[in-house]
């Protein structure tokens, strides 16, 4: 990479990092506040003002500008050329962070206290709205990016497959592309015009069927670089070879297909839309299982080749064989590890029974927090690892709190992930700032256990800290080249020609339609009913 584009991802790497470090701050807060520690500064005010930072911070900003820098970093070492539209780049950056600022703004000055979903009737400043959708805006200028790309490395390469990191990557525009359809049908259409004051309601059940357009396959958004980094540079830093691009390919496309039409399982409980159409986005959530599963063989497969090539043998051998002591191998592979754990409690949010029974309690962000929280975020810090030094000339600093930190991200999130499954189940409510909860006797079969939770919680932001001050002390330390280069997996056998998985056109046409087949019909009939807007209503 040339300088100039080494600082085009890495403006966008260290944006990412800072609204990662004040998340983690805000995060830390609510774990002791929910177990009702005497902050000095404790109030239900700041409690939900920090929830709405934490989340948006965290899975809106953390994520979108961290898969925009990997993106950059793959799309120009993996195609081996200059960087197609540098511009737009720039300027789709600079809108994005004009966004943020604005949003982010809002909430910590208490304008914005929405939540990260933002339901209405809860109702936010309008930069609050405008500014997310700023960034969203921004977002859609990298994919374009990413196409542009694409397009001139086909036409240099005809009949070859793209490179398997960028397939993916392509993949991650194609479902953002239809997951943001949604929301910004909800913003541009319900929520600026109504807290511009052009609408006096809105109505909740539309927005949250738009938002829920999104919200699942958000997810996704999040989940398919870390797939990337799993399938293009974790089988090559372990020493070893990817089982098979082939899969990889078939994965990347499923997702495409099934990513956006399972929203309405996150509205079993809501009025207004028919049972069967839940039924349908049931059968969908269950069916993108699949290519996770497809994943975990393929990458464990990928794993074992590597242990034995580094000379493991026997049964469990070639686990012991791992570069265990290597800050980016341990901190995907902790992640992976992790993953498996939050994909089974996903089966159990995805079916209507149970699913019922653990709505809106301490479990759903127990799961949240191993979905994104592990097995996004913990493989994008070990991406960062990787990065860092090839991006920067310079060798990773404070190598022995590097390879420790994956470590205390795995302990911490397993107490606090764990025990929020647990109070879960026992009908604790999530998002609630009042630990006593009106003095109900159940609560006290809580109380144990957020203490516990909010341990975890602290393990977890003295990792969060622990990999912001890797990556500061790194780009701080003194100028000493490196020769790192950018280094891609090998699979066992190589595609030498594109086969009709390579087809993302088509496979994207398909999934358009899969989405008006999922969504027009359920809209239509909720457009049909009597509906109640509402006014908005603002924390005090």
């Amino acid at each position: 990479m040339t300088a100039r584009e080494a600082r085009l991802a890495l403006a966008h790497l260290w944006f990412a990092v800072g609204a990662f470090g004040l998340a983690a701050m805000m995060g830390v807060m609510q774990g002791q506040s929910r177990a009702n520690t005497a902050l000095p500064f404790r109030s239900p005010k700041l409690f939900y003002l920090s929830v709405t930072a934490h989340g948006v911070l965290m899975a809106l900003v953390f994520t979108t500008f961290f898969i925009m820098g990997l993106g950059y970093v793959l799309c120009r070492t993996t195609f081996d050329r200059p960087l197609v539209a540098p511009r737009l780049a720039w300027v789709s950056f600079w809108v994005a962070v004009a966004g943020t600022v604005a949003a982010a703004a809002m909430i910590l000055l208490g304008k914005a206290t929405v939540l990260y979903t933002f339901y209405p009737p809860l109702q936010a400043h309008p930069l609050f709205y405008i500014g997310a959708t700023l960034l969203v805006v921004g977002s859609w200028g990298w994919g374009a990016v990413m196409l542009l790309n694409t397009r001139a490395w086909r036409r240099e390469h005809p009949g070859a497959p793209l490179p398997l990191a960028m397939h993916g990557i392509v993949a991650t525009v194609v479902v953002w592309y239809l997951a943001t359809a949604g929301v910004a049908a909800e913003m541009l259409f319900l929520l600026i015009p109504w807290s511009l004051g052009l609408r006096e309601t809105v109505d909740p059940v539309l927005a949250r069927m738009l938002f829920w357009w999104f919200g699942h396959p958000l997810v996704y958004f999040w989940l398919l670089p870390a797939y990337v980094v799993w399938y293009a540079v974790l089988p090559r830093q372990a020493g070893g070879k990817l089982f098979s691009d082939s899969l990889g390919r078939v994965v990347f496309v499923l997702f495409i297909l099934l990513s956006t039409p399972v929203g309405l399982h996150h509205q079993f409980l809501d009025p207004g839309i028919s049972g069967d159409w839940k039924l349908a986005h049931t059968f969908a959530t269950y069916a993108i299982l699949f290519p996770s599963l497809v994943t975990a063989f393929t990458i464990v497969a990928s794993l074992e080749i590597a242990g034995r090539m580094r000379g493991g043998t026997g049964l469990f051998g070639w686990i012991r064989r791992l570069p265990w002591d290597q800050p980016f191998f341990t901190a995907v592979a902790l992640a992976i590890l992790t993953f498996v754990v939050g994909g089974f409690g996903g089966m159990i949010n995805a079916a209507y029974g149970m699913n019922a029974m653990i709505h809106n309690t301490a479990w759903v962000q127990g799961h949240f927090h191993l979905t994104v929280g592990t097995a996004s975020a913990l493989t994008f810090m070990g991406a960062a690892y990787w990065m860092w030094p090839r991006l920067t000339g310079k060798p990773l600093r404070l190598l022995a709190l590097a390879k420790v930190q994956p470590y205390l991200w795995f302990v911490g999130m397993l107490i606090f992930s764990t025990v929020n499954h647990i109070t879960g189940l026992l009908g604790m409510p999530r998002r609630v700032y009042d630990a006593s909860y009106g003095g109900e006797p159940i609560t006290h079969t809580w109380q144990d256990w957020t203490g516990l939770s909010a341990l975890g919680g602290s393990i977890l932001f003295v990792s969060a800290m622990s990999f912001v001050l890797v990556l500061v002390a790194t780009a701080v330390g003194n100028a000493r080249e490196t020769d790192l280069s950018f280094e891609y997996s090998e699979a066992l056998e190589r595609p030498t020609a594109r086969t009709t998985w390579d087809r993302l056109g088509l496979w994207t046409a398909v999934a358009v339609v899969l989405v008006l087949l999922a969504y027009a019909w359920p809209i239509w009939d909720l457009l049909q009913l009597e509906r109640f807007g509402s006014r908005g209503f603002a924390v005090p």
